[in-house]
């Protein structure tokens, strides 16, 4: 694909051909707002806080999805620009609560980001407020939309990244609201509570419910692991604070999920603080069970597997490889009982 050259606030930049004019912009180091896009999702322009001026064009564009073309000149932060920015922002502050001393997305909320940029207290416009009820419904998500500012994120992430179509756009003009299923809960709908939706959430219409009143955003601090659950290998963050979880994300560019998580990984953490977890190796003697070092156990362990070659020969022993364990487990798994056991007897216990 051939490439192009353009000007964005007086700095020359060559981008292929099928660029937007967000894209370039990043590529040349002028930072342009946004609160709707994401680069894994086709561009909606439903914000429409990245506008920009393109001369020759009469009106102002969407740097999101306005496509780039052979010397474009684009300006970024004319008078023009920002007064619409301020315009646009006051304009989604006029429909949106004003409660970030007590909202679950204070520290990480774009609006509160921009608001604060823009020197924004409020809005100018005084007329008919959103009231909707907060849906708890389920154990998982929080659904407030009277913070919902009709970005598609959530719509967009649940098509695409997601492929399941569980929520969408409902209604017209200030009554337009997204919904799951016929305006029901989302477990009536076909939501398999990825939590897709509140990752990519730039307000606090959408929140884990189990973080609720956890943990401030500046508190946590983020740990990359792979998620426990399958051998898939998920990167997620995990948000602690102090010794405790608070959350779950995944991390986005990251292979092999790209920021995507199942409802195990990103809500089924619970576990790891059950008091019924195993905290060291068992051994059963006279029918009860003692704690063992892990020196023990293993030695116990292949004392046992010797007595049963001697007596019944190698393919008397098989082995089950956990699915949640990672890849390279199971592959360290197999090349154990092939070629220091000497059997092929192996298997794995999601083979159904």
């Amino acid at each position: 694909m051939g490439e192009i050259t353009l000007s964005i606030d007086e700095r020359e930049v060559t981008v292929l051909q099928d660029s937007t004019i967000l894209m370039a912009a990043q590529k040349a180091g002028v930072k342009i707002p946004t609160l709707c896009h994401l680069e894994e999702l086709t561009p909606s322009s439903s914000c429409r806080i990245c506008v920009v001026e393109v001369e020759g064009a009469r009106n102002l564009v969407t740097a999101c999805s306005y496509p780039v073309a052979p010397g474009m000149r684009v300006k970024t932060g004319t008078e023009r620009v920002l007064n619409a920015r301020r315009l646009i922002m006051e304009l989604i502050l006029s429909d949106h609560p004003l409660d970030c001393m007590t909202c679950e997305k204070a520290g990480d909320c774009r609006i509160q980001d921009l608001a604060y940029q823009m020197g924004l207290m409020g809005s100018r416009f005084e007329g008919e407020r959103h009231h909707y009820p907060v849906d708890l419904s389920n154990p998982f998500i929080v659904r407030d939309y009277n913070k919902c500012i009709l970005c598609e994120r959530c719509v967009r992430a649940c098509a695409q990244a997601q492929e399941i179509d569980a929520i969408d756009y409902a209604h017209r003009g200030f009554n337009t609201k997204v919904i799951a299923g016929f305006d029901g809960g989302l477990k009536e709908s076909d939501c398999v509570f990825c939590g897709q939706c509140v990752q990519v959430c730039p307000s606090g219409a959408l929140t884990e419910k189990k973080a609720r009143g956890m943990a401030r955003s500046w508190e946590v601090r983020k740990v990359r692991t792979t998620c426990p659950y399958c051998g898939v290998g998920c990167q997620m963050w995990l948000h602690v604070k102090g010794r405790r979880i608070t959350k779950v994300t995944g991390v986005r560019n990251a292979a092999p999920n790209k920021g995507r998580l199942c409802v195990k990984g990103r809500f089924g953490y619970d576990f790891i603080y059950s008091e019924e977890r195993l905290k060291t190796p068992l051994i059963r003697e006279k029918g009860e069970f003692r704690e063992a070092s892990w020196d023990e156990a293993l030695n116990l362990i292949v004392a046992k597997f010797k007595e049963i070659i001697a007596a019944h020969g190698r393919d008397a022993i098989g082995g089950v490889s956990s699915s949640r364990s990672v890849n390279e487990d199971s592959y360290q798994m197999q090349k154990l009982f092939r070629s220091v056991i000497g059997t092929n007897n192996i298997d794995n216990c999601a083979r159904t």
